[in-house]
């Protein structure tokens, strides 16, 4: 194999991950209305894959660059624009099938042409009172120019025209108001037949009211969206605020450089060419036919029509056994470090750790870095409730989190007023590390108790992505744990860390050291093994570095969700790397490293992936994990997840995503046995 060939290119590597979303919903055995929300899945990863990766190269090819890392960044966007188009191929036929067996549930998503009486009468009511008022029509006129379009929100492009004067026409455009309503209306519906109308075609039935006053009888309306570059420039005006900075990025972001312009593929040529004039977008690489609807990652909200059997069964989280009601969490820690895994187990012990914390009087403060956090935050709300009380707050915000910048403003903004210490991290470097640190006055003393996670501070993710988090006392750890807090607050001010694996300073150079320790043992004859599970595996040196350690013997076991662009079983090179991936209800988000080490068994929980940018430009932390129990536990949540036969993908150059299936063996989903293996334990205990 070349040497240019010992990497798949990430950009395809994650199409190819999307492609397995896209099989979820292609899947049979898949509950139906859990198919239509990977349908909404696929299309919200694509949406923000244009926004930010394929903006990324056509600024490259823009400006000019190329680099040796991606190749020529004009010949990639050809090969995404191809894989795209054979994947909205992939797309439109799995909707279609799965619309028929809507149907035979009786389940009807129904358009402006195939309503009854009945019907038609509560939409037309529907549309005066909540959808009218809300709509805003604008008349394209033949004269240059053309109003902005909105990034990422739907627009009917309405073409208008005379039965008796064929030549007589014009041109509107009307946002569907889709953030203010739901774009799924249940319609009267007679026995077991349950029907729904798309916001899009209740505007398409009151076109004629809307239009009214102006001469026409015929009118078609045809949907168009827009994705914008989602990248921002950072203005160094020294008089601003980071903040003022921050938030006039964003307002900038909205009149982004377009990277995809999406039309119904039914549009009349004339009418597709004057939009395209008018929007002054000249490359046709950008231009996507599509579908009727657009935006089908509205699909995620799809209703679930009080129809069990259509979506998977759920499986509520469990309370942790060792964390007992009546009881204060921080005697529970003390006794014994905590391991918690959602969303099998219950989110609500972090939110009880610092609502807690906030009335607890022996509690002095509280720090805490936050890089997505939900819509009504229970997190931000203990952390408020702590300062009424008194506690120091220390909340270091990433104000640069992507898509949730403003967000982040608003709650920093929130946290500032209650008298919190807000910090915007460091220059330079984005904080994706995931702690929290409570310090506690015990017999005289500080005590110190840590919360370390490979996952947000997000309670509404928690219900859906796999995360892991420690609870810990451990004096060492918390003493690391404070160090990262104090750099944060003293950029200043590095420190060595002997626990802790710390980007950008330490952490690549000892995942190194541990990868090497294993080469080393590998050629002495003695057992090794390397097991790694990550979203995304894309750093060309640490992939060099497993290569080697294949070569040398070692045993490697890589569970990959997202991007892998290292390429496993080739011989001479990787023959010894088995890579998976697994895709499921729940989104695995954990990242996990596991190290054999001449029989210590090593293990970490991390924040971060294996990318330059996590390793070399974000504040990460990965705490190793020292209770022999926790340890049991990890490596058996990895015995589940590589025992999957189910939803597992093979990894390999080939990215055709087939299943690891053995048909020898018992079926198994490692999501459904590892709740069934904790719920049993919680009911042992």
């Amino acid at each position: 194999m070349k040497k240019k060939e010992c990497f798949v290119n990430r950009e395809l590597s994650w199409l190819s991950f999307n492609a397995r979303v896209l099989q979820e919903a292609d899947d049979p055995d898949v509950p139906l209305l859990e198919r239509l929300r990977f349908l909404g899945i696929f299309s919200n990863n694509l949406d923000e894959f244009y926004r930010v990766r394929v903006a990324t190269h056509q600024r490259m090819v823009e400006a000019g660059i190329k680099s040796k890392k991606i190749g020529n960044p004009k010949k990639v966007l050809q090969q995404i624009q191809r894989r795209v188009v054979r994947l909205r191929e992939h797309f439109d036929k799995v909707f279609t099938e799965v619309l028929d067996a809507l149907k035979k549930e009786n389940i009807y998503i129904l358009n402006e042409r195939q309503l009854d009486k009945k019907q038609m009468e509560a939409v037309l009511g529907y549309f005066q009172e909540k959808v009218r008022p809300r709509l805003v029509p604008i008349m394209l006129s033949t004269q240059p120019g053309f109003p902005y379009l909105k990034n990422q929100v739907i627009y009917l492009a309405v073409h208008m025209s005379h039965s008796r004067d064929p030549e007589k026409e014009g041109y509107a455009l009307i946002e569907v108001p889709s953030g203010l309503l739901q774009r799924f209306i249940p319609l009267p519906s007679s026995g077991l037949k349950k029907c729904i109308i798309m916001l899009d075609d209740v505007i398409r039935i009151g076109l004629g009211d809307i239009f009214a006053i102006l001469d026409y009888d015929r009118f078609a309306a045809y949907t168009i969206k827009m994705t914008r570059d989602a990248e921002f420039d950072i203005s160094e005006d020294i008089t601003k605020s980071f903040y003022e900075k921050i938030a006039k990025s964003i307002k900038q972001r909205e009149k982004g450089n377009i990277v995809r312009f999406v039309y119904d593929r039914e549009m009349p040529d004339p009418l597709l060419k004057f939009i395209l004039k008018r929007i002054k977008m000249t490359s046709m690489e950008n231009l996507i036919s599509g579908g009727r609807y657009h935006n089908a990652r509205d699909f995620i909200g799809f209703p679930d029509m009080g129809l069990k059997h259509l979506t998977y069964k759920p499986l509520p989280p469990l309370l942790h056994s060792a964390i007992k009601p009546r009881k204060s969490i921080f005697d529970s820690i003390r006794q014994k470090d905590i391991l918690l895994c959602y969303p099998y187990q219950s989110y609500s012990h972090v939110i009880d750790f610092l609502r807690e914390a906030a009335i607890d009087p022996r509690v002095k403060s509280i720090k805490i870095t936050l890089y997505r956090v939900a819509k009504n935050s229970s997190v931000i709300n203990a952390l408020i409730n702590a300062r009424r009380n008194g506690k120091d707050v220390m909340a270091v915000f990433e104000l640069q989190a992507r898509f949730d910048e403003e967000a982040n403003i608003h709650w920093a903004s929130e946290l500032a007023n209650e008298g919190a210490h807000i910090l915007d991290g460091v220059p330079g470097l984005k904080v994706h590390a995931k702690l929290c640190q409570v310090t506690r006055l015990e017999n005289g003393r500080e005590k110190l108790y840590s919360y370390i996670s490979t996952g947000n501070f997000n309670e509404a993710t928690a219900r859906v992505y796999s995360d892991h988090g420690l609870f810990t006392a451990h004096p060492q750890i918390n003493n690391e744990v404070n160090k990262v807090f104090s750099f944060l607050e003293n950029n200043y001010k590095t420190a060595n860390y002997k626990h802790l694996l710390v980007s950008p300073f330490y952490m690549r150079n000892r995942i190194k050291k541990l990868i090497k320790n294993e080469i080393k043992n590998a050629q002495k004859g003695e057992k090794s093994g390397i097991t790694l599970k990550l979203n995304n595996l894309v750093d060309s040196a640490m992939i060099r570095l497993l290569y080697s350690a294949s070569q040398a013997g070692v045993p490697v076991k890589l569970l990959i969700r997202g991007i892998c662009s290292l390429i496993p079983g080739v011989p001479g090179m990787s023959e010894n790397i088995e890579a998976y991936a697994i895709v499921d209800k729940y989104l695995e988000h954990s990242r996990i490293l596991s190290f054999y080490a001449g029989g210590q068994n090593l293990i970490y929980l991390s924040s971060a992936d294996w990318m330059i940018r996590n390793l070399d430009n974000r504040i990460e932390v990965a705490t190793p994990v020292y209770d022999p129990d926790i340890k049991e536990e990890l490596h058996t949540y990895l015995h589940f997840q590589f025992l999957d036969n189910q939803k597992t993908r093979l990894l390999n150059d080939q990215e055709a995503n087939y299943y690891k299936q053995d048909t020898k063996e018992a079926p198994h989903r490692a999501q459904v046995e590892y709740y069934n293996y904790l719920a049993a334990r919680t009911e042992e205990r």
